[in-house]
C-alpha cells in the first residue's frame, strides 16, 4: 500500500514537473535542451563511469567510445520516463546500425531491481540498463529532475543535454544530428 502511494505520488510529481517544463518552454519560446554544438564553446568530455547492468555485467561509458551515445537517466516512478522508453527502443532499432548506442541508467533506489527488471521486460528494452547512483548522476550535473538525456558524440564529448521530456520527433532529430556529427 505504501509502495503504491509512493508510485502515485511520484507520478503526480513527474506530471507536475513535465507541465511546468512545458509551460516554461512555451513562455521562453525555446526547448529545455542545452546544446553545446553550434557554439564556439568546446564540448565537455562526458565523465566516465562503471556501473552494473541488470544482468550483473559491469559496463563503462568509455566502452562505447567511437559510437554516438544517447545516455538516459530515468526511473520507474517517472511518468515521462515511461513515455520515452518505448521511443528509445524504436530509435535503437532504427539507428543502431548507423552507430547509435543507447544506455539507460536507472536512478531508482537500491532494492528496486525487480521493479526495474519488470518494467524493462514489459517495454521490451533492447539496450543496456545500468543501475545508477547519485555519484554518477552528480557527475552529470545532478538528476533531481528526470528524465535527463545526454547526447555524447563519437569522441566522448557531450553534444547536448535534455532535462525533461521532449517530443519523439525532437529526440529523433537530435539523434540524427549526433549521428551526422563527426562522420
Amino acid at each position: 500500500m505504501k509502495s503504491k502511494a509512493l508510485v502515485i505520488g511520484g507520478l503526480l510529481i513527474a506530471l507536475a514537473i513535465f507541465f511546468l517544463g512545458t509551460s516554461l518552454r512555451t513562455r521562453a519560446g525555446k526547448s529545455l535542451s542545452v546544446t553545446a554544438s553550434g557554439t564556439n564553446e568546446p564540448r565537455k568530455v562526458a565523465p566516465d563511469f562503471e556501473l552494473k547492468s541488470l544482468d550483473g555485467r559491469s559496463l563503462k561509458l568509455s566502452d562505447f567510445r567511437g559510437h554516438a551515445v544517447l545516455l538516459n537517466f530515468w526511473a520507474t516512478y517517472c511518468a515521462p520516463c515511461r513515455v520515452e522508453m518505448p521511443w528509445f527502443v524504436e530509435l535503437y532499432k532504427q539507428y543502431h546500425d548507423q552507430g547509435l548506442e543507447i544506455i539507460g541508467v536507472s536512478m531508482d533506489d537500491d532494492g528496486e531491481q525487480q521493479q526495474i527488471a519488470d518494467f524493462v521486460r514489459e517495454v521490451n528494452v533492447n539496450y543496456p540498463i545500468l543501475l545508477g547512483n547519485h555519484t554518477v548522476g552528480d557527475a552529470y550535473g545532478g538528476t533531481q529532475l528526470l528524465p535527463k538525456t545526454l547526447l555524447i558524440d563519437r569522441k566522448g564529448n557531450i553534444s547536448s543535454s535534455i532535462v525533461g521530456m521532449k517530443s519523439k520527433s525532437e529526440i529523433e532529430s537530435a539523434v540524427k544530428s549526433l549521428l551526422a556529427d563527426g562522420q
